[in-house]
């Protein structure tokens, strides 16, 4: 925690706005959770914020992230090997007495967990499927539909999203990894942020690293 008596920071708890609904939810420091927001089963790391409307269910998001407005990380599947692909085969219980949910299909949900790592930025209305793994430092276009996994800093956009290219070179993300400036505490990072607005990345990690 941060000294309370240290008038540089803010207070650290999370700011949840009263129309977000969350359950089984777990906040770290500083994150905000936007209007109308539905988290269920998510753990959100510190600093990360979901503008509104966003929804996510069985997922963990790292420090730092930038969540837009309309988002869904990991989207409902449906079951279309059956019959039917309709929640009346798998929440009968919303319609049916003595039919309780199909505890079967909620499990292989609750398997496929999407992961975000540190410090990724989700564009506007972008989607989330089940099971998929964001690497640090990625940025998802606005609008993606992104089915498979993304390596760190790489820069994806498109239904299904696709490659555009690394945020940097391949010796500048690997100095990037090595530093996890994440991890920081908050004094370090107070200190920091004048040389993340004004410095070349490069110049940036000659300094810090």
């Amino acid at each position: 925690m941060n000294d309370e008596n240290d008038l540089r920071f803010q207070n650290d708890e999370p700011r949840i706005h009263p129309t977000a609904q969350l359950k089984s939810v777990k906040l770290g420091r500083y994150a905000e959770i936007g209007e109308r927001v539905i988290l269920r089963e998510v753990t959100v790391g510190d600093f990360s914020y979901f503008e509104r409307n966003g929804e996510a269910i069985y997922a963990d998001i790292g420090r730092f992230c930038s969540i837009a407005a309309n988002t869904r990380i990991n989207a409902l599947e449906h079951p279309i090997e059956r019959v039917t692909t309709h929640k009346v085969s798998y929440r009968p219980n919303e319609y049916f007495r003595y039919l309780g949910v199909d505890g079967q299909f909620r499990a292989r949900r609750q398997a496929r967990r999407v992961s975000i790592g540190h410090d990724v930025w989700i564009g506007h209305g972008a989607v989330i499927m089940p099971g998929v793994s964001i690497g640090h430092g990625a940025v998802i276009g606005a609008n993606a539909v992104v089915t498979k996994d993304v390596a760190a800093y790489m820069i994806v956009a498109g239904s299904p999203a696709r490659i555009i290219r690394p945020r940097f070179d391949e010796a500048i993300i690997a100095r990037l990894l090595k530093l996890c400036w994440w991890d920081w505490p908050v004094n370090r990072l107070y200190e920091v942020i004048p040389d993340m607005q004004t410095l070349d990345i490069a110049d940036f990690l000659d300094k810090w690293a």
